[in-house]
């Protein structure tokens, strides 16, 4: 099963069902397009309908569905940019309980984008921490 060799460390602090998401995705991907970056892409695009990430982890989101504008399109139209995981799509609430988790200082007087910026680098700075 390439999927498990392959796996993310952030993945395997995750929860069971978000690495069984990731693997099945990834292993039909590696079938249809074959082992490298797009089998990737394609896994973690999966993985972000159901979760978030937060800190150096995935968690489950409370709703299912597209986790950015990128994520939203379809695959004809410009890439843009993604949230890396963050749901962007989530209220600024929720947002703002992220933040409060993951100790973001100023979080109170942040956009919603500015939020979302400010969590994608701490998830970041996790990740780094806990490799």
């Amino acid at each position: 099963m390439p999927a498990r060799k392959e796996m993310p460390s952030t993945l395997r602090r995750s929860p069971r069902k978000a690495q069984e998401t990731w693997g099945r995705t990834h292993d039909a991907a590696v079938e249809e397009y074959g082992e490298g970056e797009r089998a990737h892409r394609t896994a973690f695009s999966s993985l972000k309908h159901s979760f978030e990430k937060v800190g150096d982890h995935w968690e489950p989101k409370a709703r299912k569905g597209p986790s950015d504008a990128q994520a939203a399109r379809s695959r004809a139209q410009r890439p843009t940019k993604t949230a890396g995981g963050v749901d962007a799509n989530a209220s600024k609430q929720h947002l703002m309980d992220v933040a409060k988790r993951l100790e973001i200082r100023g979080r109170s007087s942040m956009t919603k984008q500015q939020l979302v910026e400010a969590i994608q680098k701490a998830n970041d700075r996790s990740t780094r921490r806990a490799r």
